[in-house]
């Protein structure tokens, strides 16, 4: 049985953090968002932008999440530098709160930086500085987005955004909870090499993390 830790009104909406046995939920405006269980594709979203970007480099990662991705950057000794923007404050609240074991407070590593900003704004509006690897986690993919707007990230203005702040070895790596081929093929038409790992999952179609560079 699941058990309800806080309900808040966040800028996607309702927010709902809760407990199923010894898991964590994420639930936003009713529909399922995150867990704790697992995040093997969450990990891989880092490892691989860490394989394929100039190391040691600069990642930064969109979306905080339950810190599977943060965590796997703050291991990674080819990742010298993390800035993770996060637009929802009780997820980063979460994260130095409840969630903090889960991520062994990632959050707060020295060699990270935590804003709290919607990720174009910051994109469009930041210190413009380059990262040697962007790693996009914050939907269920490209065709599922947590709400309207967040589908701009996926459009060309959005890429375009993210290219424009990448080094010139830099990787995009970008996390769904399925395949998309009309999404690979928008990456194919902005960066030289695209690749689409596939990650098996315990119920329903396998995750994917797009690599772009």
């Amino acid at each position: 049985m699941s058990t309800v830790l806080e309900r808040v009104v966040g800028r996607c909406g309702e927010l709902v953090l809760r407990t199923d046995g010894e898991h964590f939920e994420v639930i936003a405006n009713g529909v399922f968002l995150m867990d704790t269980r697992g995040g093997e594709s969450e990990r891989l979203l880092v490892s691989a932008a860490a394989d394929r970007m100039p190391a040691p480099g600069r990642m930064l990662i969109g979306g905080l999440g339950v810190g599977f991705s943060l965590a796997e950057a703050v291991a990674d000794p080819r990742v010298a530098q993390v800035v993770v923007v996060e637009r929802e404050p009780a997820v980063i609240a979460w994260a130095r709160g409840p969630l903090a074991e889960v991520h062994g407070h990632a959050v707060d590593h020295p060699k990270v930086r935590c804003i709290e900003a919607d990720l174009l704004d910051f994109l469009s509006a930041g210190d413009g500085q380059l990262f040697d690897a962007i790693c996009l986690d914050v939907d269920n993919g490209p065709q599922w987005t947590v709400t309207e707007g967040n589908r701009r990230l996926y459009r060309p203005a959005g890429l375009d955004a993210m290219a424009r702040r990448l080094s010139p070895r830099g990787v995009l790596a970008v996390w769904s909870a399925a395949a998309s081929p009309e999404f690979a093929a928008s990456l194919r038409a902005r960066f030289d090499e695209v690749e689409v790992l596939s990650v098996p999952v315990v119920r329903g179609e396998p995750d994917a993390v797009f690599v772009a560079r």
